[in-house]
């Protein structure tokens, strides 16, 4: 069965950090680059960051650059989205899903064909 199960969302302080991973399965990783998306309340879902098939190539968001890492392990059929001096307006339910093409492109939903379900992140004191 086809799944992507995203995990380590949470209540984190200004400042904190938080790993997230992407867990896939069903298919085989190493085929698929791997986007981790956000959404906050009342707004539209928003591409944080990309990562190659083979881990070489990364985007980010200019909101996230120098804060956020993604990285993979396709023999652990897992990706990770390292956050740190997490700020509140990074609160939002992130979201991973996978798509073939342009890393150029990954910041657009409809290039991508599978999605999680989602995690919780908050940032609040």
């Amino acid at each position: 069965q086809l799944q992507l199960v995203e995990s380590g969302g949470g209540l984190v302080q200004p400042g904190g950090s938080l790993r997230l991973s992407c867990a896939a399965s069903g298919f085989i990783l190493d085929y698929y680059n791997i986007g981790w998306f956000r959404q906050a309340p009342g707004k539209e879902r928003e591409g944080v960051s990309c990562i190659s098939r083979s881990g070489g190539s990364t985007n980010y968001a200019d909101s996230v650059k120098g804060r956020f890492t993604i990285s993979r392990d396709n023999a652990k059929n897992t990706v990770y989205l390292q956050m740190n001096s997490l700020k509140p307006e990074d609160t939002a339910v992130y979201y991973c899903a996978r798509f073939r093409g342009l890393l150029s492109v990954c910041s657009l939903t409809n290039r991508y064909d599978y999605w999680g379900q989602g995690t919780q992140v908050t940032v609040s004191s």
